[in-house]
């Protein structure tokens, strides 16, 4: 599988990663053992880049991954995880004291001295543009608590803000078939800068695997069940915000489209993934994964070939007519 660099972070990782949300909580139960596969079938596949928060599974998440690098040390991973979800969302939360408790609670979890990447976790825009947030990053980075750090974002707006500041490493947005303003401006200026792009939500909760019909029901701890009107948290992180029975209509016409001008043997989550690492800009789109079988078909789509233009004017067609009016504005 191709690798690309990280942003300022330096390492090389995966195009295709692989993200654990699924593998806390939020998305129906797994065990630990299914969780550990997941990870391992992962990196037999050529991954090498997880991504987690102290908050998936109140920590339980990051502890599967600290388990799976005990027991394979020389699987070459890159782990990035997130902090500032276990507290209110409020600016004053996001004090350097705070910083060091969360990064100290994830090093313990994931048992290593120093993290790879750390991400602010969708935080208030006030501490996105705040000096004193980057002031106390840039201090766990002397002090040896990470390694280099960066913001997982919202809004379009939001990535734009962070990307102006120096040391910062990478921005994680929301970016997939139905997500597009990020193409807009926050690719070019990343690039441009040196930070690297995170792509998110690749399936829109899984809504571009096609899988899904009016009569799909989810688990009642499942957030696709639990926040489908943003009660939880913002509405963006559940099906991308798309309304979901417009979701299944727009979907249902993206499996056509890639039944129609996708390579053969190809499944429609596998076109949404390629189509996404495909953009140069982009340095690893994280899908989450429940079981093996999962991980490894999300793997395999980090080596389809270039995809043709009728693949990407589909993409716009489907997303102007369906989605462009309720979500452009919003994120």
């Amino acid at each position: 599988m191709e690798k690309r660099t990280l942003g300022r972070t330096g390492r090389e990782v995966s195009v295709v990663g692989l993200g654990t949300w699924q593998l806390g909580a939020d998305w129906g139960e797994v065990s630990e053992d299914d969780a550990l596969h997941v990870l391992e079938e992962s990196a037999a596949a050529g991954i090498t880049f997880f991504d987690t928060a102290d908050v998936y599974g109140d920590g339980r998440s990051e502890q599967v991954i600290g388990r799976f690098l005990r027991e394979h040390p020389d699987a070459g991973i890159t782990v990035a995880t997130k902090m500032g979800r276990r507290v209110d969302q409020l600016p004053e939360n996001y004090t350097l004291d705070n910083f060091r408790s969360w990064t100290d609670r994830s090093r313990r979890n994931l048992g290593v001295e120093r993290l790879d990447l750390v991400q602010l976790h969708c935080p208030p825009t006030a501490t996105i543009t705040a000096d004193a947030t980057y002031d106390a990053l840039d201090t766990l980075v002397s002090d040896g608590a990470i390694a280099a750090y960066g913001v997982s974002v919202e809004t379009v707006d939001q990535a734009l803000a962070a990307i102006e500041r120096p040391h910062l490493s990478s921005v994680q947005i929301i970016l997939n078939a139905f997500r597009l303003k990020p193409f807009d401006a926050v690719l070019p200026a990343a690039a441009e800068a040196g930070v690297g792009i995170i792509a998110r939500v690749p399936l829109a909760s899984g809504l571009l695997s096609g899988k899904y019909d009016r009569s799909t029901t989810f688990a009642a701890d499942d957030h696709r069940t639990y926040n489908r009107d943003g009660s939880a948290f913002d509405v963006g992180e559940t099906f991308s915000g798309v309304d979901f029975e417009t979701g299944l209509s727009a979907a249902a016409e993206f499996t056509d489209l890639v039944r129609s001008h996708g390579p053969a043997d190809v499944t429609p989550a596998q076109v949404a993934i390629a189509w996404l690492w495909q953009h140069p800009a982009v340095s690893s789109v994280i899908p989450g994964a429940r079981n093996a079988d999962q991980a490894r078909s999300n793997a395999a789509a980090g080596d389809i070939p270039a995809l043709g233009d009728e693949i990407e004017a589909g993409i716009r067609r489907i997303y102007d007519t369906h989605l462009r009016a309720a979500i452009h504005p919003r994120w």
